[in-house]
């Protein structure tokens, strides 16, 4: 029998936070979605799961390409929102989905890997359902960190709140308790090439991508505020003073970005994995 402890945490605070982030680290995600389906060679007639679909944005990108696609996610608002915009997408968490061994052509999986209490037992299971052949293809937030990523931890600290050593940032759209040591693993392009290659893939790369993600100072602030009030990680949640000085100091850095039609622009770096199941 499975142990669904560290599983029912995970979709409590997903579901907890899925307003702000449909808000605020939707668009952000999106970015890398069209070098994601290039990487697994994503093309018409091809069966792909997308699994974390959110709203859907990578499912719908493939269809358009001519893809059949299932997508499976854990936030049930997610869903209704795919679902709404033509995805054949239902309420499925990993580890563990309902699909045959070797059932789709391609699996995709934006920002997900790195946002499970169990990423190598999830990449067995997304590696389970891909056919001999098939391709996999991923991204999720690395080591190396852009200077927008830091922007809302930083003003944290300004504003008087140090984050615990092994607590993410509050830029971050990650919320988990501390993954088992057999489960970690080394989020670097290298470390990639070495969780593919262990999970049984071939032909695989691993490489950085970089963007501006274009926003404003209202709108980024608005997905993560409530953040502060929420995380497990704070003895005592911010109180509303705190919070009013976190705000000024996140303004005052905010100032340091440069800005394009009144938008504010936030270097990001994610990690794009890709490989081949033979």
């Amino acid at each position: 029998m499975t142990d669904t402890s560290a599983t029912d945490f995970l979709d409590s605070r997903w579901i907890m936070y899925a307003q702000q982030y449909r808000d605020s680290f939707v668009r952000l995600c999106a970015h890398p979605v069209d070098a994601l389906l290039d990487a697994a060679g994503v093309s018409e007639g091809m069966y792909v799961l997308d699994a974390g679909t959110g709203r859907g944005t990578a499912a719908r990108r493939a269809q358009r390409r001519g893809a059949r696609v299932r997508g499976v996610d854990v936030d049930p608002g997610g869903i209704v929102q795919a679902r709404g915009s033509g995805v054949n997408a239902t309420n499925h968490p990993l580890p563990e989905l309902p699909f045959a061994d070797g059932e789709f052509d391609v699996v995709l999986a934006n920002f997900v890997i790195d946002c499970l209490d169990r990423p190598r037992t999830s990449l067995a299971e997304l590696r389970r359902v891909l056919r001999p052949g098939g391709r996999i293809a991923l991204t999720l937030w690395g080591a190396r960190r852009g200077a927008g990523q830091d922007l809302l931890g930083r003003a944290c600290e300004a504003g008087g709140i140090v984050l615990p050593p092994d607590q993410p940032s509050p830029d971050e759209p990650r919320d988990l308790p501390p993954l088992d040591a057999d489960e970690e693993f080394d989020r670097t392009p290298a470390g990639m090439l070495e969780l593919l290659g262990e999970a049984g893939f071939t032909q695989t790369s691993a490489t950085e991508v970089t963007w501006n993600h274009e926003t404003t100072v209202g709108e980024w602030w608005g997905g993560l505020a409530d953040r502060l009030y929420l995380r497990p990680a704070y003895v005592t949640p911010p109180d509303r003073e705190t919070t009013a000085r976190i705000r000024a100091e996140y303004e005052r850095l905010s100032a340091e970005f440069p800005q394009r039609d009144g938008k504010l622009l936030l270097p990001h770096v994610a990690l794009l994995a890709s490989g081949r199941l033979t």
